[in-house]
């Protein structure tokens, strides 16, 4: 295994990326969609319980039969919505995956991804459906060389097929990188592979001591393009 204490900057060819929670911000899309549907309704939501909740369901859906991803969303927004004491219907809870493609960008997402373009090879790993992505690539400010979505390979990380479905693309792993915000969903997989991983560690989260260990960890994707390129 190459680890970043060992590749240097500059023998990196290709750099993957996770999408929602690395290169959008899906909290606050996810909860504006929360918020604007329940105040059709007369409802008021917390948007920490929302997100708090949200995070310990998708997974549990993910973990199940796979499903397209505008499924899981639906489903993830019913049981939120219910622990939140908002009930929905299947048909009402399909605000959410209607929303995702006006979830944003972080501010410093475009600016990062055009100082590495044309320097490096880019892609996106992504638990998503394919033309739920065709949405989201609107919003991002360069062409990405390849990707791998969740219909795909008919399976979500942290299961590998998205990492072995990028390896002919990727070519020669030696240059390899992977970013992302989650642990549990990209990090971790990283570690079974030996793949070299970047940890975007925006809200400053501890390292959990018996967690997965990324390679580098970076505030942002401004602090990696730094880490890449230096001040070109």
């Amino acid at each position: 295994m190459i680890t970043l204490n060992t590749l240097q900057p500059e023998r990196v060819r290709v750099v993957t990326f996770d999408c929602y929670g690395t290169l959008i911000d899906w909290e606050t899309g996810i909860w504006n969609a929360f918020r604007e549907a329940a105040g059709y309704d007369g409802v008021t939501l917390d948007r920490e319980g929302v997100t708090a909740a949200y995070h310990a369901i998708e997974p549990k859906v993910e973990a199940g039969p796979f499903r397209p991803y505008r499924d899981v969303l639906a489903t993830t927004a019913r049981r939120v919505a219910a622990e939140c004491g908002w009930t929905i219907s299947a048909d009402r809870a399909a605000f959410l995956p209607r929303s995702l493609g006006g979830w944003p960008p972080f501010a410093d997402t475009n600016a990062a991804l055009e100082r590495l373009a044309g320097r490096v090879r880019l892609g996106i790993l992504s638990n998503v459906d394919e033309d739920l992505l065709e949405q989201t690539r609107r919003r991002l400010s360069v062409e990405f060389d390849f990707w791998v979505t969740a219909d795909r390979v008919e399976s979500y990380k942290p299961d590998l097929a998205h990492f072995e479905a990028a390896r002919p693309f990727v070519g020669d792993p030696g240059g390899w990188v992977h970013v992302a915000q989650s642990l549990y969903h990209d990090v971790a997989p990283a570690n079974v592979l030996g793949l070299p991983v970047v940890w975007v560690n925006r809200s400053n989260e501890p390292r959990p001591p018996e967690g997965p260990l990324a390679d580098r960890e970076v505030r942002d994707l401004a602090d990696l393009a730094e880490w890449l390129l230096g001040s070109d």
